[in-house]
């Protein structure tokens, strides 16, 4: 896995918005799903993302550029047990509306479900929205360290029945699937590299 990240460009504003042509993968989740320590994982550093013990601590659209692939993973504000004002929660809300609205440089939604529940209320409802916006799912089951296998294994069969995709499971504490995961996001932001990316399954990895 030679993939870099870096972070590009933070949006807390509708007025900072701006239309970006290149590919991007968003990568959204509950407020204690563990997004940031998943990029960081991703990144092979410990602190591109800030981590957090108070969920909630993205209020922003973060930019992270792929390099050498020249696409964008775009870090949405995580749901659900964010402490903030509803008043805080709709203007997240109206931000991810506008960044969504006639962006046709998107080519799929992360969505990142905790492997240690069964599906949630909060995470079908997201996974719903994205889908009426004509964005496809990518399910990502994560802390897939703190489970057993069979309980895993149980959880990625009840989320396969709703979504009709596997998801893969990943662990930004032992680097399960990883480099995986990496070659999935690059085929799916440009399905033009399948020329150079070795093909593989998304069964389960040990460490990286």
């Amino acid at each position: 896995m030679n993939n870099l990240l870096t972070l590009i460009k933070t949006v807390y504003e509708i007025n900072q918005l701006e239309e970006l042509a290149v590919p991007q993968i968003i990568l959204a989740g509950r407020s204690n799903v563990g997004k940031s320590s998943l990029i960081n994982s991703l990144a092979g550093q410990k602190k591109l993302a800030k981590v957090s013990a108070t969920p909630g601590k993205t209020r922003s659209l973060n930019y992270y550029e792929v390099i050498p692939h020249g696409y964008y993973i775009v870090d949405l504000p995580g749901y659900g047990y964010a402490r903030c004002s509803k008043t805080e929660r709709a203007k997240w809300g109206k931000l991810i509306d506008k960044y969504l609205q006639g962006n046709n440089y998107i080519a799929a939604a992360a969505v990142l479900l905790d492997s240690r529940l069964s599906p949630q209320k909060n995470d079908l409802e997201m996974i719903s929205y994205f889908t009426r916006c004509n964005v496809p799912i990518l399910p990502i089951m994560t802390k897939a360290d703190k489970t057993k296998q069979k309980d895993r294994v149980k959880v990625q069969n009840q989320w396969q029945d709703i979504l009709k995709v596997k998801p893969i499971c990943t662990s930004s504490k032992s680097g399960m699937n990883r480099t995986k995961l990496w070659k999935l996001l690059d085929l799916t932001a440009m399905p033009e590299l399948a020329d150079q990316i070795e093909p593989t399954g998304l069964e389960e990895s040990p460490e990286e």
